[in-house]
C-alpha cells in the first residue's frame, strides 16, 4: 500500500508543477536548453523543504534525460545541463552544482558537491585570446551506483560503482570501482572492499 501512496503523491506533485514543466518544454523549442535549464533550476532551487524536493523531482523527470521521481534534490541545488540522468534512490544534498552527468542508483551527494561537465570545459591554450572566447568541451561525467560523495567534493571525472569520495576531494582522474579517494588531486586511499 505504501508504494502505491508514494506513486500517487509523486504523480500529484508532477501535476502541480506541470504549468512550469509545460512552459519549459515550449520555450525549449526556440531557446537553448542548457541556458533554459539553468534559469529554471535557479528558480526551483529556492522551494524549501520536502515539498520543494518533490516538486523539483516532478519537474526534472520530464526535462532531464532521466530523473527518478523518488530522487531527493535538496534546497539550493543548481543544474546547468539538460543532459543529466538521476536514477532511483539518489540523494543530492543542499547547495550542490551539477553539470552534464549521470548519477547511479542509490548514490548520495553531500552538501556543496560540484559535478562539472568534465575537465575540458575551458580551453586556455592561446594567451592572446580571452579565456571566455577559447571554448571548451563538455563531457558527461558518470557517477556509479551506491557511491558517496562527501561535502564540498569537486568531481570532473568518472566515479566507479561503490566508491567513496572524501569531503573536499578534487577528482580529476577516473575513480575505480570500490575505491575510497581523497585529497587534491584525489588519490586512492584504500579499497572499500
Amino acid at each position: 500500500m505504501k508504494p502505491f501512496i508514494k506513486r500517487c503523491v509523486f504523480l500529484l506533485l508532477a501535476l502541480l508543477i506541470s504549468p512550469v514543466t509545460i512552459s519549459y518544454l515550449l520555450l525549449s523549442m526556440v531557446l537553448n536548453k542548457d541556458a533554459l535549464i539553468a534559469s529554471y533550476s535557479q528558480c526551483l532551487s529556492l522551494l524549501p523543504g520536502k515539498l520543494g524536493s518533490y516538486l523539483r523531482s516532478g519537474f526534472y523527470r520530464f526535462v532531464f534525460t532521466q530523473c527518478s521521481p523518488d530522487a531527493v534534490i535538496s534546497f539550493g541545488t543548481l543544474f546547468s545541463q539538460q543532459d543529466t540522468s538521476i536514477e532511483e534512490g539518489v540523494y543530492i544534498g543542499p547547495q550542490c552544482n551539477i553539470g552534464k552527468c549521470s548519477i547511479g542508483k542509490n548514490t548520495l551527494l553531500g552538501s556543496g558537491v560540484h559535478i562539472m561537465s568534465g575537465k575540458g570545459q575551458h580551453n586556455f591554450s592561446d594567451p592572446s585570446k580571452p579565456i571566455k572566447d577559447q571554448g571548451g568541451i563538455f563531457t558527461k561525467v558518470e557517477i556509479g551506483e551506491n557511491c558517496w560523495l562527501g561535502n564540498g567534493a569537486l568531481v570532473m571525472a568518472n566515479v566507479g560503482k561503490g566508491s567513496v569520495v572524501a569531503a573536499g576531494a578534487v577528482v580529476v582522474d577516473d575513480v575505480p570501482e570500490g575505491a575510497i579517494v581523497g585529497g587534491n588531486p584525489a588519490r586512492v586511499l584504500r579499497d572499500s572492499a
